[in-house]
């Protein structure tokens, strides 16, 4: 799975620097049709709401360990990523980028510990935000731009999405029906199955044995569809194989 991030920062972030009217007035975003950091990703985390949507392309996993996060599978094999090439862009016409990926260089940042208020910032070393004559304008006569508005009220909606996903983490953990798991793929002419270990799925069999209450619940609370959007999703894992056999990405048999 993808491995965590360093220093407390997000994954694709090299660093985190608030967006000030004063200090970067005349910044604008460069809009590009790449995204170089996304070359070798082979993971990306998505929220809950995404789940209807990316489980028609992406196999939706959860990282191991004490907490645990969904992850779509863009590869199987760290460094390899079968929906975008070397430079970083889109190979697919019908695809679903998930919104992790479309924040990026932005987020939301609590700047001082002592206070829950989150600031909106960029990623300085993106190489898609500067002083420019080209692109959006980030700030229109000292105020925020109606772009710069619309960038903040969509990571707004991730974070509220963020914290939803974590609760539905929360749960699922709490019903104890998340196991270790492992996908073998055998294919034609090989030797041996090419086995992928190193995540967290839900155990089927431990949700079709929950109580009436605990089933009851996860259906009020609409975890139920997004539990089958995860199940259902792993089927694709045999298609993201053959994707990297097919580009001449032939994956190893090793841990994910």
């Amino acid at each position: 799975m993808a491995s965590a991030p360093q220093a407390q920062l997000p994954l694709f972030y090299n660093g985190i620097e608030p967006l000030s009217s004063q200090v970067h007035a005349d910044f604008r975003l460069q809009v590009r049709d790449k995204a170089p950091f996304l070359a070798d990703q082979h993971a990306v985390p998505v929220t809950v709401e995404e789940f209807p949507l990316v489980q028609r392309f992406l196999p939706i996993v959860f990282s191991a360990g004490e907490d645990p996060v969904p992850l779509a599978l863009m590869g199987l094999n760290e460094g390899v990523n079968t929906f975008f090439d070397e430079e970083g862009k889109l190979i697919e016409t019908n695809f679903y980028v998930p919104a992790y990926i479309r924040r990026y260089p932005f987020l939301l940042a609590r700047l001082r510990p002592d206070t829950d208020e989150l600031s909106l910032c960029f990623d300085p070393g993106s190489g898609v935000v500067g002083a420019s004559e080209e692109g959006e304008k980030l700030f229109d006569e000292g105020q925020p731009s109606e772009f710069t508005k619309g960038i903040l009220q969509f990571n707004e909606q991730f974070e509220q999405a963020g914290a939803r996903t974590g609760m539905f983490m929360k749960e699922l953990k709490e019903l104890g029906i998340l196991m270790d798991g492992e996908v073998s793929i055998q294919p034609d002419g090989a030797a041996q199955p090419f086995v992928y270990r190193g995540f967290l799925m839900v155990d089927e069999a431990k949700l079709n044995e929950l109580r009436g209450d605990q089933l009851r619940k996860i259906v009020q609370n609409g975890m139920l569809p997004l539990i089958y959007a995860h199940l259902f999703s792993l089927t694709l894992m045999r298609d993201i194989f053959a994707r990297q056999v097919n580009q001449g990405k032939m994956p190893q048999p090793q841990l994910v």
